[in-house]
């Protein structure tokens, strides 16, 4: 493995690498095993294939400031919600393994969250959609080329939509250009104030 992932003082940048073949779900447990060892190193598996993603500091900002901003607008709408995070969606049955970057239940626990982000510097396709069908989860936002592409689960396929409809009055072009602003503390400000 590249001996930039596993030095902690170096600001690495988000690399894909899928690892060649197809491998069943043992092995892949047993990457796993080995790759967690690894501090900023995401895994993931689909029916058989295995990506590797580091994470950098621009993913992590982005993501970061996404989860503030919409758990400002939970707290102001008073809409409950449970954050997750990127708690591990996996099941062997279903052929998966992998983690949103945030993701959340609106209003109460259920089996799996409502609503996952997913945050694509490098690269990113809407293939990845299928991880989180086979858990039908609800919504999905792409945060790609500095804006969000919306996807709900609609007979059991995802479809691309240009409003929220788990949160409707949410202005997007509003939290778009607030993660995109240099200043956390301002975007903060203008996102509270506007909503």
């Amino acid at each position: 493995m590249n001996s930039t992932i596993i030095n902690k003082n170096i600001a690495v940048k988000e690399q894909k690498l899928t690892l060649p073949g197809c491998y069943d779900w043992q092995q892949f447990k047993d990457i796993k095993m080995l790759i967690e060892q690894q501090p900023g190193v995401k895994i993931s598996y689909l029916d058989g294939v295995i990506e590797l993603i580091t994470l950098g500091e621009q993913h992590e900002t982005i993501k970061s400031i996404i989860a503030i901003l919409l758990g400002i607008y939970f707290w102001q709408k008073e809409i409950e919600f449970i954050p997750v995070g990127s708690a591990t969606r996996e099941s062997e049955e279903k052929g998966v393994s992998f983690e949103p970057d945030e993701s959340y239940y609106i209003g109460e626990k259920k089996e799996d969250p409502d609503l996952a982000n997913e945050v694509n510097i490098t690269s990113g396709s809407v293939k990845k959609l299928e991880k989180y069908k086979r858990f039908q989860i609800k919504e999905v936002w792409l945060w790609e080329n500095n804006k969000f592409f919306l996807y709900t689960l609609l007979d059991n396929d995802y479809k691309q939509i240009f409003k929220s409809q788990l949160l409707p009055d949410l202005n997007f072009k509003l939290l778009e250009d607030c993660v995109l602003m240099s200043s956390q503390l301002e975007a903060i400000k203008i996102f509270t104030n506007a909503i």
